[in-house]
């Protein structure tokens, strides 16, 4: 799978895009399907703690899966969204059973 993850308003660190790579990689073993990722992590309101979202665009053979998650922290956001993505996988992945 091709992963391509931008941030926009700030420089993500190594740990975080490590992070986020590593979860969606293991999207695979509930299908071998997906074709590419993107991943656009922004900041958004200063003002608010909870300011970090999280948008993840999943290209599948099945089609797109889309979700997006807002959190005081990229880590929980991101687990938010990788944990919907993998709800709505293997839903797809039942209904074309």
């Amino acid at each position: 799978m091709n992963i391509k993850i931008q941030s926009i308003h700030f420089d993500a660190d190594k740990k975080l895009l490590d992070l986020i790579t590593k979860k969606l990689e293991k999207l695979e073993q509930f299908s071998g399907k997906i074709i590419d990722a993107n991943v656009y992590l922004k900041l958004n309101n200063h003002k608010d703690k909870a300011n970090k979202q999280v948008e993840i665009k999943l290209n599948t053979s099945l089609g797109s899966i889309f979700t997006e998650y807002v959190s005081d922290k990229f880590e929980t956001a991101t687990d938010k969204v990788v944990e919907t993505l993998k709800m709505q996988i293997v839903k797809r992945k039942e209904q074309h059973l």
